[in-house]
C-alpha cells in the first residue's frame, strides 16, 4: 500500500469511520471492493458490519455465499469465515437495495395520512415513476443509508454506490430531490389540480401537452403529483438530512478503479468532485495493478542482458532442452516481453504517485488468477489493502 499525505491506512480508515462509500465506473470492481472492506472490517475490528449494494447483478449474494438479497439484511453465517480460512470478530450483513420498496416506505412515511399515502401508492403513474425519477436509484440508495445509520444497528456501514452517468449523480442525487419539490416543473405540472385556472406562464405548455398527451392523462399526472406534493415537508426535510450526512467527519469516500485510461479518468473526475465538494477522500483502490517485482531495477538489467544476448544465456542451460537457437530466441521474447511490462509498471507507478497528493491511502490491488466469487477470495483481496 502507498501512503499519502496522512500516511494512514485502509485499517485506520475504516477504524474511524462509521460510514464507507465506494464509488467509482463500473467494471472495476467496485461492488467486489465494497465486499472486501466490509469483510475485513467484521473479522480484524469486530462489531456489526453492514455492505449494502444497489448493484443489480447479485455479485455480491454470490461472493457471501447469501442466495438472496432484499431491503432486510442477511447476516453471512460465522461458518462461512472458518470456511474462507478465517474467524469473524464480529458480525458481517449483507443487504441490497430495493428501489420500489425504498420508494414505498418512504411514501407511507412522509404522506401526511394514510388515505394520501394509499392514493400515491395505487396511483397508475406511480410503479412507472418510482422507478424512472431522474436519479432515483442515486437518490433512494442515499435515503437507504440515512435510515440505516439513524437506526443505529451497525458499527460500520459500507456503501456500494451504483454505477453512474455523472461522477456528480449520487453526491448531488439529495439537494436535487429538496430543488424538485420547489421547481417550476412541478408547480407546472400541479397547476390543474390545485386551480382550474392555468397560468399564463404554463398554458403554452399545456396546450402543447394535451394536444401530445390528451387531457385525461394530462389530469392524471397532475393529481399524481400534486398528491406527491403533499409530502414535500417531509421530503425536502429529509433529503438536507441526508446531505448533512454526505458530508459528516463519520462519513468517508473510497474511490474505486483500474489504471486503463477510461476508468482512470472516470476516477480522477471523482476524486475531484469529492474534493470540491468538501467530502472526506479516504482512498483510492486501484484493482487488476501489475506486480511491483517488475519495478525492479536489477531484474530489468538482466532483461536486458538476455535481449541483446541471449545466445549466452542459453549456452548456460542444461543440455537436453532444445535446439541452442530455439532456446535463444525463447529467452529473448521472454526478456522483451518483461521489459514492455516493465515500462507499463512504470507508467502506473507514476499514475498512483499522482493520485497520492489527492488522499491519504493509494491502495493497488494486483491481478488475481481466478475471478473472486466468495468469502475467501474477497478476504484474499482484503488482506491486499488493509495494511
Amino acid at each position: 500500500m502507498e501512503r499519502g499525505r496522512g500516511q494512514a491506512s485502509i485499517e485506520q480508515l475504516l477504524a474511524a469511520k462509521e460510514i464507507v462509500v465506494t464509488c467509482g465506473s463500473g467494471g472495476v470492481g467496485k461492488t467486489t471492493t465494497a465486499a472486501a472492506l466490509a469483510a475485513m472490517a467484521a473479522a480484524r475490528h469486530g462489531g456489526k458490519v453492514l455492505v449494502l449494494t444497489v448493484d443489480p447483478a447479485r455479485r455480491l449474494a454470490d461472493a457471501l455465499g447469501v442466495q438472496a438479497l432484499g431491503n432486510d439484511a442477511r447476516r453471512v453465517p460465522a461458518s462461512a469465515f472458518v470456511d474462507a480460512g478465517s474467524a469473524a470478530r464480529g458480525e458481517l450483513w449483507a443487504a441490497m437495495l430495493d428501489t420500489k420498496q425504498s420508494w414505498d416506505d418512504l411514501v407511507r412515511e412522509h404522506a401526511p395520512d394514510r388515505r394520501t399515502a394509499r392514493r400515491i401508492l395505487d396511483n397508475k403513474l406511480y410503479e412507472n415513476i418510482s422507478g424512472r425519477f431522474v436519479q432515483s436509484h442515486e437518490y433512494i440508495a442515499m435515503e437507504r443509508l440515512y435510515d440505516l445509520h439513524h437506526e443505529g444497528t451497525y458499527d460500520l456501514i459500507v456503501v456500494d454506490t451504483p454505477p453512474t452517468r455523472n461522477a456528480l449523480d449520487f453526491l448531488e442525487a439529495p439537494e436535487r430531490m429538496a430543488e424538485f419539490f420547489s421547481s417550476r416543473f412541478l408547480r407546472i405540472l400541479t397547476a390543474p389540480a390545485r386551480s382550474r385556472v392555468v397560468s399564463f406562464a404554463s398554458k403554452p405548455f399545456f396546450t402543447v401537452a394535451d394536444r401530445v398527451l390528451g387531457s385525461q392523462f394530462l389530469q392524471d399526472i397532475a393529481e399524481f403529483f400534486s398528491l406527491f406534493q403533499t409530502m414535500a415537508p417531509g421530503f425536502v426535510e429529509r433529503a438536507n438530512a441526508v446531505s448533512r450526512l454526505l458530508r459528516a467527519n463519520r462519513t468517508t469516500y473510497v474511490v474505486v478503479s483500474t489504471l486503463e485510461a477510461a476508468p482512470l479518468h472516470e476516477a480522477e473526475v471523482f476524486v475531484d468532485a469529492i474534493t470540491a465538494k468538501g467530502f472526506h477522500l479516504g482512498a483510492v483502490v486501484l484493482n487488476r495493478v501489475l506486480p511491483t517485482y517488475l519495478l525492479d531495477e536489477r531484474a530489468g538489467l538482466a532483461a536486458g542482458v538476455l535481449v541483446d544476448d541471449p545466445s549466452s544465456a542459453a549456452a548456460e542451460l542444461p543440455d537436453g532442452i532444445g535446439d541452442p537457437d530455439h532456446v535463444a530466441r525463447v529467452l529473448s521474447e521472454v526478456a522483451e516481453s518483461f521489459l514492455r511490462f516493465q515500462v507499463i509498471a512504470q507508467r502506473e507507478a507514476e499514475q498512483r504517485s499522482e493520485l497520492s497528493v489527492a488522499t491519504d491511502v493509494v491502495a493497488p490491488v494486483p491481478y488475481f488468477e481466478t475471478d473472486i466469487c466468495d468469502l475467501a477470495g474477497l478476504l484474499r483481496l482484503g488482506e491486499q489493502i488493509w495494511t
